[in-house]
């Protein structure tokens, strides 16, 4: 005969005693989700590890330093049972038993009241999956059951367009540094649920690929507008389009706030009355070339880093930049929308006291399938964008941790 599957429930246990007996990794593992869910939470173990030590100092749990006892789990609703010894184990599933507690053990399913399943989160959903029964239960598999359907709900694929939540307003969605897969799980939703994409060329392209065919996809650089007036007209059409009652996500590479006017939209929206969300994305001046082999730390190399904006010359009367200051310093330099400027911008630092044989790299089209990495130092540097054609986009970085990691051609 067949064994009967488990039956799905949704505990409440807010201001309910749950008895967590041992400190190990599973309590380690499962403790933060009932923390989270408002449990009432009784740990008893002689020992635990630092992280469980750690909820028990922040007081999130009460944690009785000792052998699990008969009693324990008088009033509970809940226990966990995950010690190292077996024969306690046994006796505290036998007293769960006798008070009709739900009992969740860690080394013998089969002996066990309840299981727990493999869970995840999104957007106010919770998916949790079991397997039917105790024999030949595999963890993996239902945790790989849970990422999919997870996955699925946050990028917007597994529910039907027509059931999917719409959100009048924009989102300023940071695109990452090009990688489609590098965008935040949130981005990758906010455009699933988008009638309206206004995306910029430094953006991710492969994205747009995506988009159902009733998206409008509208490039930013060819809005029309007047001399000047390129970011004017980019903020008329996100205000147009949301007033319209539809969904605007504004597609812009690395992070909005990272030389992206993310600020200055958003500032158009806010006077308009349009609600905005803002997503972060991963900027590309660290995952860049962290992409190319090179970290913008490293102990004993540079303790600091900086990031400045290259597409004004320092001889620029515009120019916000301290280039003196920058040359004196001894940590990472990393320039964006340099590569036009970026002769001018080597001379400067070695004028001001950073000797010509720093090193550079160029990292071209970074963490996509065109990446190429150039390098040269601030003496060569110029001559070196010439002769190998480097283009933008292209991440500088200058300084020793360029030499820190293996040869690019390794």
């Amino acid at each position: 005969m067949a064994e009967n599957p488990a039956y799905p429930v949704g505990l409440r246990l807010t201001g309910r005693k749950v008895v967590v007996l041992g400190g190990g990794q599973v309590a380690q593992r499962r403790l933060p989700a009932l923390i989270a869910a408002g449990a009432d939470i009784l740990l008893v173990s002689p020992e635990a590890t630092p992280s469980v030590e750690a909820m028990a100092d922040a007081g999130e749990i009460t944690w009785e330093r000792r052998p699990y006892a008969d009693g324990d789990l008088a009033d509970a609703w809940y226990a966990l049972i995950a010690t190292g010894d077996k024969e306690a184990n046994t006796r505290a599933s036998a007293e769960a038993e006798r008070h009709r507690v739900w009992c969740v053990r860690s080394d013998d399913a089969d002996a066990a009241t309840a299981w727990t399943p493999a869970t995840g989160h999104s957007e106010g959903v919770t998916v949790a999956v079991l397997t039917t029964s105790a024999r030949g239960r595999d963890p993996r598999h239902t945790a790989a059951i849970r990422d999919a359907v997870v996955e699925g709900l946050r990028d917007g694929t597994l529910v039907a367009p027509h059931h999917r939540t719409r959100t009048p307003g924009v989102a300023l969605v940071g695109g990452g540094p090009g990688d489609p897969d590098l965008i935040t799980v949130r981005g990758r939703r906010l455009l699933a649920e988008a009638d309206v994409v206004i995306a910029d060329r430094l953006g991710p392209r492969d994205l747009l690929a995506e988009l159902p065919p009733h998206v409008e996809v509208i490039d930013a650089a060819k809005i029309p507008y007047g001399r000047f007036m390129a970011q004017e007209a980019i903020n008329n059409a996100l205000i147009e389009h949301a007033k319209q009652g539809k969904s605007v996500v504004r597609l812009k590479g690395g992070d909005p706030y990272v030389f992206g006017r993310g600020m200055e939209e958003l500032q158009a929206l806010a006077e308009a009355g349009i609600p905005c969300t803002v997503v972060p994305g991963i900027s590309s001046s660290i995952s860049v070339p962290g992409a190319a082999g090179i970290p913008v730390t490293h102990r004993g190399v540079a303790h600091e880093f900086t990031v400045v904006s290259g597409h004004v010359a320092p001889d620029d009367e515009r120019s916000l930049v301290d280039w003196p200051s920058l040359a004196k310093l001894t940590g990472t330099l990393v320039i964006l929308m340099g590569v036009d400027k970026i002769g001018r911008i080597a001379e400067t630092l070695v004028a001001h006291g950073k000797s010509a044989d720093t090193p550079v790299a160029l990292i071209q089209e970074g963490t996509t399938a065109a990446q190429r990495r150039v390098d040269a130092t601030l003496a060569t540097v110029a001559e070196t964008v010439r002769t190998e054609d480097v283009k933008p986009p292209a991440v500088i970085v200058v300084g020793e941790v360029v030499n820190v990691g293996p040869s690019p051609s390794a």
